[in-house]
């Protein structure tokens, strides 16, 4: 081994310009490499950093306000928890519906920011990170435009469309697996352009593209066009050799999901068992069609309303900026795809995912701003004969007039969206909802719920296995097992819109919905969320359960509101008399009028509880007995009748009960 002093010396970086003449050492090179580097890019940086502020700030202003979760992201956020804290790909069985490198990656990113723990809602931890991979992608489509030889100016103005568009913003801010899959997809169009370092480059590619593919496998549609990309770049002399390798580590990329399966036992269908192959039949196979565009009442349409709803313009600018970039050699793999992505759409008897127009919108962004940076220099460009020369830039005029007029078009359209992304609390009525189960829901109940809630009431206090995602009750082995009444066996349904869209589809959520009623109710529309309580006994007998309580209630209401110590006005004197208060307040009521006079304010109904019991009570003593003995009263009742809450309220108390009122307080 060579020792310390037996080293080397470094090599001497001074220079004699002769004998007499002073030693003046030389800087080293290495010193200068930062400020070397940021000469080279302070130009593209100064057009880069500005876009990628802007994304983020975009993305991350009012995220928890707009768009409202839905149960997917639920799933994916779930699943990354799970991941996290239970040490497991999922929390339910895992059926292959889609790789688990995707929100392997969620998982990832929530542990190394501690994002779960700094959200009360799970799935804003989720939509942290969908903000990370975007602002990557950003990076990526300003990349892959340099690298098409698009302009600075040109290549901003792609990666400030996929960030600002409110059809990119709608998905960009929801937890899809394709957010994941896009910035790996870029990654691979990016390493497949280089030239110096081509066999790293396109082994790069290959791994970047796997890595899409495993966070969401319909990314797998762009190997044809990226495997072109390759082709037309390769070096002639070693273009077998580097292709080969890239082709390789995808294939052994691609192995290591089927190797996951076989190690499980689960690569072929079998009894008992979910399998891999039976994954991919459901999603190339058996899914149910979306139906076609020309029915109204097909998902098929409901997806492109959705997105043409968001951003006309960019679907209209971005579907002929595909077909002309199909003319441009630098960018004619990418609108080729770009077309070919959109025809796929429309095949007879296929399924459209609603996020498939993730895939496409950094191409989209990408073609845009090509097409007009070749349409601006090829207008100032002066080709071999007058006749090419204004044929070119009669073109280039007309596409430039066109890309004008969008900009026009857009300014007041995606004020509109965008505002109310920036502004809007659609996710309100889900937020009331949830924190309403929370307060109110006995721990011990068992719950069917939408995906979007599932983490935050099993940390609530939920049991992990009486927080059931409604679609398991019968899809799952295992949720079934546990439920051998099926939706009798639940106690309380968490409806929102994927419930009541999905769940007609599933017999028994059909069944809980129609025999379960609504308890608190949450927003309006589309967004509106209902916590029903289920009735096992079925809804005639529960009816007629409802109706002999209401009897008791109004029976026993009337002769309280004769109470001469009970100073009441006529508005609870005919809530009394319609039984339309709570039962155990009727009793609790008359037993402090016992004591002495007592005067009630008229009840309001709590948050969420508009057609409910009332249930919460100012009530004033009137002489005959102090506040604080009235309190202890009220404090020492027995279990059935003891306030949830008294607490001061004016000169009196704000008596609140349980949303959950005990069965058989009042009996005819």
């Amino acid at each position: 081994m060579t020792s310390t002093l037996n080293r080397p010396r470094a090599a001497d970086t001074t220079v004699s310009n002769g004998p007499g003449t002073p030693v003046v050492p030389t800087k080293d090179p290495r010193r200068s490499e930062p400020a070397s580097w940021l000469r080279r890019h302070g130009a593209s940086l100064a057009w880069l950093l500005p876009v990628l502020a802007i994304a983020a700030v975009v993305m991350a202003f009012n995220m928890d306000g707009s768009p409202q979760r839905i149960d997917d992201e639920g799933t994916y956020a779930a699943q990354a928890w799970a991941i996290q804290n239970l040490g497991e790909i999922t929390h339910y069985t895992y059926w292959y519906d889609h790789p688990p490198v995707g929100w392997l990656q969620i998982s990832a990113y929530t542990a190394l920011t501690g994002a779960f723990s700094r959200y009360d809602v799970a799935v804003l931890a989720a939509r942290e990170a969908m903000l990370f991979f975007t602002v990557v992608s950003v990076a990526l489509v300003w990349l892959l435009g340099r690298k098409l030889g698009l302009s600075r100016p040109a290549a901003a103005v792609a990666g400030l469309v996929f960030a600002v568009s409110p059809l990119a913003l709608q998905f960009h801010r929801t937890v899809y697996l394709d957010n994941v899959a896009t910035p790996w997809l870029l990654a691979a169009f990016v390493f497949a352009l280089s030239k110096r370092y081509q066999l790293a480059g396109f082994a790069a590619a290959s791994l970047s593209f796997g890595i899409a593919v495993l966070s969401k496998e319909t990314y797998l549609l762009a190997l044809p066009f990226l495997a072109w990309m390759m082709w037309r770049g390769a070096d002639t002399s070693t273009r077998r050799y580097t292709l080969s390798i890239a082709g390789s580590l995808l294939v052994l990329v691609g192995l290591g999901y089927v190797a996951l399966a076989a190690v499980k036992g689960e690569l072929l269908p079998g009894a008992g068992r979910v399998s891999l192959l039976e994954g991919i039949q459901f999603q190339l196979a058996t899914r149910e069609a979306s139906g076609s565009v020309f029915d109204t009442g097909s998902l098929f349409f409901a997806t492109v309303s959705q997105w043409w709803q968001l951003d006309q313009v960019l679907i209209v600018l971005g579907t002929l900026a595909s077909i002309v970039a199909v003319f441009i050699k630098k960018v004619r793999p990418l609108g080729v795809m770009m077309v070919f992505l959109i025809a796929f759409m429309f095949r007879p008897g296929g399924y459209l995912p609603v996020p498939y127009v993730i895939m496409l919108l950094p191409f989209a962004a990408l073609l845009v701003a090509a097409v007009t940076d070749h349409a601006v220099k090829a207008f100032r460009a002066r080709r071999a004969g007058a006749l090419s020369t204004a044929a070119t830039r009669t073109g280039s005029v007309a596409w430039l007039a066109l890309t004008l007029a969008a900009v026009v078009a857009i300014v007041p359209l995606w004020a509109v969206q965008l505002r109310g992304f920036l502004d809007a609390d659609l996710d309100a009525p889900m937020r009331n909802a949830e924190s309403w189960v929370e307060t109110n829901v006995p721990k011990d109940s068992r719950l069917l719920v939408d995906d979007a809630v599932w983490v935050d009431l099993v940390k609530a206090g939920f049991s992990r296995d009486n927080v059931i995602w409604f679609y398991k009750i019968d899809t799952d082995g295992a949720v079934q097992a546990q439920s051998p009444n099926g939706w009798r066996d639940s106690d309380y349904l968490f409806e929102t819109e994927s419930v009541r869209t999905s769940g007609p589809t599933s017999p028994e959520i059909r069944e809980a919905l129609a025999n379960s009623t609504v308890i608190a109710s949450f927003g309006d529309g589309d967004q509106q969320v209902n916590v029903r309580q289920i009735d096992s006994q079925g809804a005639a007998q529960a009816q007629t359960e409802a109706d002999d309580a209401a009897s008791a209630r109004a029976q026993a209401g009337a002769e309280l509101a004769q109470n001469p110590n009970l100073q009441i006005s006529s508005t609870l004197s005919s809530a009394l008399s319609d039984g339309r208060v709570d039962p155990r307040a009727i009793i609790v009521l008359g037993q402090l009028a016992a004591l002495g006079p007592i005067s009630v304010a008229d009840p309001e109904a709590l948050p969420g509880e508009q057609d409910a019991l009332f249930r919460q009570f100012d009530v004033t003593p009137q002489g005959g007995q102090s506040v604080d003995e009235l309190q202890a009263t009220l404090e020492g009742l027995g279990s059935v009748y003891v306030p949830e809450s008294v607490v001061p309220s004016g000169d009196g108390l704000r008596v609140t009960f349980s949303a959950v009122a005990p069965t058989g307080v009042l009996s005819n």
